[in-house]
């Protein structure tokens, strides 16, 4: 079934349509739970830093004050940009597998030393480490995920994945609760403990993880059409024995000779070739990742500080949360696939702003209390968690395949490290003044930033909607015209 030319032109292959006309599978599901559990773990990293913020206040454990928490949470972002960068450039080098595990063994290595911090330069030390490993993974996963999921259901099994950070909130929730109750360890070992059952769950995905293959479009990409044809032909064989006789593959993907695309092209492509996506990915980047960051580093503060609620108890606050922001893209991901890219992009990026502005509003003129502020935030991320889902989609759909890993990263740092670095400093510092106006303000600023990002969307978001990846964007060698052949 794969031919190969040997032209100097390059390779046509019929794999990417024989990837995207499989039915949905048991080894879908595999796939898709080994490499998701990267925004399990994510999620369970900040709510369990974002639960025990109060606890690491006290003097029996760290003695920290509110900036030191708000720079904590900085240079965990800051470890995840760097990382990103690091892992994302070597994941279209050496291929999404091996940068997989590895970013996932950073992970677990640097949430196991948190777990022992004797002070704060440690702790964030381990921090820091920590976003390490897991900016890598996202560049990885996205690549890996997209390249390997039907085309039809791209988006909502993308958004479905990136959700899933939820589950990990949750998670991080309960393990406070529990584990910071005096009755079970209390808050001296409590939170040692919980980054301690982070890196045993790690471990346990790693040895899940190694089972998934290589992209075989990646392998094509750099002339290993054989092992990429038997990769096909394993799952084919798979999801046939489960779901029957499978439909003959439409279409052929020309792949020029090429392998990693250098910084300079990398620059060329994302500024000549495709500037309006360039864009808007670092818009949807950048207003996301402000967003959610100026919330979730920072909510245990607002409510101990402003609405009295015990340290210990925080966690509690975040089920209601996690919920909502677990249900917007399980409930919204479909609508991605069928009303279109671009107008569910504009539509939950925009009704978020106005949300978190009035949200903001509320809470200045004193209306909300603990219980009502944590379901006006689970209203809020409803929409937002189905747009900052929305955002690492585009960013992985819209670029080549030969630079994709590196142009999530790109995006990933740039939008990150500007919104998701200075959001935790900056709403630490709001919260330090003890000004509900002056927290306000930060929402206000939050919320301004996503409608933007939103309606730049709408003009000039793809319509990238259950179209194969080729498509939307042809591999480098190789112009548009040629790249797909029936």
């Amino acid at each position: 079934m794969l031919r190969e030319a040997d032209l100097m032109t390059g390779v046509h292959s019929d794999i990417p349509a024989r990837l995207d006309r499989l039915p949905w599978s048991r080894w879908h599901w595999r796939v898709v739970l080994a490499l998701g559990i990267a925004w399990v773990l994510d999620g369970l990293e900040v709510t369990l830093v974002g639960s025990i913020g109060g606890v690491l206040e006290r003097g029996d454990t760290l003695a920290l004050n509110a900036a030191q928490i708000g720079w904590s949470g900085s240079l965990y972002i800051g470890g995840a940009v760097i990382g990103a960068l690091l892992f994302g450039r070597l994941t279209d080098r050496l291929g999404r597998k091996k940068l997989f595990l590895i970013t996932l063994a950073v992970y677990a290595l640097a949430t196991l030393a948190t777990a022992f911090s004797p002070n704060f330069a440690f702790f964030a030390l381990c921090r820091f480490l920590t976003g390490l490993g897991i900016g890598g993974e996202y560049a990885a996963i996205n690549s890996a995920i997209d390249e390997l999921i039907p085309a039809r259901v791209r988006g909502r099994v993308n958004l479905a994945i990136n959700g899933s950070f939820w589950i990990g909130a949750a998670l991080g929730a309960g393990l406070s609760l529990v584990l910071l109750d005096p009755r079970v360890l209390g808050p001296v070992w409590g939170w040692r403990a919980g980054f301690g059952l982070g890196a045993l769950l790690a471990v346990a995905i790693l040895l899940v993880r190694r089972h998934v293959p290589e992209s075989p479009r990646w392998l094509i990409a750099h002339g290993r059409a054989e092992e990429a044809e038997r990769i096909v032909t394993d799952i084919e064989s798979e999801v046939a024995a489960q779901r029957g006789t499978l439909l003959e593959p439409l279409g052929r993907v020309h792949f020029g000779r090429r392998a990693s695309a250098g910084w300079r092209e990398v620059a060329q492509v994302l500024v000549r070739r495709y500037p309006q996506r360039s864009l808007v990915a670092l818009a949807l980047m950048i207003s996301q990742a402000f967003f959610y960051n100026a919330i979730f580093f920072t909510y245990a503060l607002v409510l101990t500080r402003f609405h009295g609620v015990p340290e210990g108890r925080v966690g509690l606050y975040i089920f209601p949360f996690a919920l909502g922001n677990v249900l917007g893209p399980l409930i919204l991901g479909p609508l991605f696939d069928h009303v279109g890219r671009r107008r569910m992009i504009a539509l939950t990026y925009v009704c978020s702003g106005l949300g978190l502005a009035l949200t903001g509003w509320a809470f200045m003129q004193g209306w909300l209390d603990a219980r009502s502020q944590a379901l006006a935030w689970s209203a809020v991320f409803f929409l937002a968690s189905a747009a900052a889902s929305s955002a690492y989609l585009t960013v992985s759909e819209v670029f080549p395949l030969e630079m994709r890993a590196i142009a999530i990263a790109i995006f990933y740092a740039v939008g990150t490290g500007a919104g998701g670095f200075a959001a935790p400093v900056l709403f630490g510092a709001l919260i330090e003044t003890g000004s509900r106006g002056a927290v306000a303000i930060g929402y206000a600023i939050g919320a301004a930033l996503v409608i933007v990002a939103g309606l730049l969307a709408l003009r000039y978001a793809v319509d990238a909607e259950r179209k194969p990846l080729e498509e939307v964007a042809p591999p480098l060698g190789t112009s548009d015209e040629k790249s797909l052949t029936r």
